[in-house]
């Protein structure tokens, strides 16, 4: 089961709500972060992306620049642009994109669950990107940005959530570059909290929709304070690590898409036809296409779209992973016929997050940059969830969650 706490926030005054808060720190560069934050020296960039106090071109993973997180931390803190609430209590988040409105629970979530399980992960990690918000964690002693996870739907926590959600947030903003509005509330009545606290511990399984690198190392981080910690009595706060949890239902994955620079010596004919044998290929046009269903895939290749439809017998639907539409475009088109075996470390692919719409792809194929464009259907929460449930790992670059969590609303110290 599925344990979680409230915990004391630490978070900005209201009206510097939109000076503080920022994108996650893996969605955008150093020169990004870097103009993102120009003349705010309120931005949370100085915390999650330091590197932008330094001269341009140092290495963010430089000592120096985790130790002057750490500096902005407690800069932040001293100035007032971050305040740590009294009590211990949740809070909603709740993000609305393109008209529809999901709402998150901000709990501290159990490191043990994470250890043992309960806490289900869907993709691999990298070691060395744990190590990096391993030694982020450390350096602060506290978690900056939050991970971001799904529930079981429950009727009782939407209930709870409405009470509060039909009153006026603390903060409510639509962030500039996107247009998503962000909204939050704060879960302080006794009673609500120990509902909350209570339907979580009836879940058999909580679910990592985004951010597997800051939950390993959130995770890790805590089990090593516990470890170093003679007197470790195990109600300290780094056992637990901060995240936003939505109702699985409520949210949204879109598409994740694939660009490659080359057809491994073919032809654009001899590509074509060597997809003939696996899939089912139709000439749309010039037009954009995308993918309507599953196990159809749009490509895009001299300045024409494709449909291609997987053929019967292609994929196993029995098969958690099998049945994956990335599993199907990784195995018979860039292995079989493009010799893109690894898509973690091939130089030959790069990927393309559905947001940025299927004219990206075109754009970066027309320009030369690539010589071809993969577009998928979006994988359903259903098939994260079973995977999850298997013990299954998706393959790289399969799920992309949108909209993105902001950073900055509420961090969670570790002592």
């Amino acid at each position: 089961m599925a344990i979680v706490k409230p915990f004391c926030g630490v978070r900005p005054p209201q009206n510097l709500v939109e000076k503080v808060q920022s994108r996650p720190y893996d969605v955008l560069n150093s020169d990004e972060a870097r103009a993102e934050a120009e003349g705010n020296e309120m931005s949370l960039y100085h915390i999650i992306r330091p590197e932008i106090d330094f001269p341009v071109g140092t290495d963010e993973h430089n000592p120096e620049v985790y130790a002057k997180a750490a500096e902005n931390f407690a800069k932040f803190q001293q100035n007032g642009w971050l305040v740590q609430d009294e009590k211990e209590q949740y809070y909603i988040y709740a993000q609305t994109m393109n008209g529809k409105t999901q709402y998150g629970l901000v709990v501290c979530a159990y490191v043990e669950d994470y250890m043992n399980g309960v806490i289900k992960k869907h993709e691999l990690t990298r070691k060395d990107k744990e190590e990096d918000r391993m030694k982020h964690v450390r350096v602060n002693d506290a978690n900056i940005e939050p991970v971001f996870f799904a529930f079981p739907d429950c009727a009782e926590l939407d209930r709870v959530v409405a009470s509060y959600t039909a009153e006026a947030p603390v903060y409510d903003f639509t962030a500039q570059l996107d247009g998503f509005r962000h909204q939050l509330w704060i879960v302080d009545k006794d009673e609500d909290i120990a509902i909350i606290t209570n339907e979580f511990a009836k879940m058999p399984a909580l679910y990592i929709a985004d951010g597997h690198h800051r939950s390993a190392a959130a995770a890790l981080v805590g089990k090593e304070k516990a470890d170093n910690n003679p007197n470790h009595r195990g109600d300290e706060e780094y056992n637990y690590f901060m995240a936003v949890c939505f109702p699985a239902s409520q949210l949204t994955i879109i598409d994740y898409n694939r660009v490659v620079k080359d057809l491994n010596g073919l032809t654009s004919e001899q590509f074509l036809s060597a997809l003939d044998k696996d899939f089912v290929v139709e000439l749309k046009g010039e037009e954009i296409y995308k993918p309507d269903a599953l196990h159809n895939f749009a490509l895009y290749l001299d300045g024409k779209w494709y449909s291609l439809t997987a053929k019967e017998g292609t994929y196993d639907d029995a098969d958690p992973i099998g049945v994956l539409d990335v599993t199907i475009s990784s195995n018979l088109i860039l292995d079989n016929i493009l010799d893109i075996k690894d898509l973690r470390t091939s130089k030959r692919i790069d990927f393309v997050g559905g947001i940025r719409g299927l004219g990206e792809l075109k754009r970066r194929v027309d320009s030369g940059e690539m010589r071809a464009a993969l577009a998928l259907y979006p994988v359903s929460m259903k098939q994260l969830v079973d995977i999850a449930d298997t013990g299954n790992i998706m393959p790289p670059k399969t799920t992309w969650f949108e909209p993105k969590l902001r950073s900055g609303l509420v961090i969670h110290k570790l002592s």
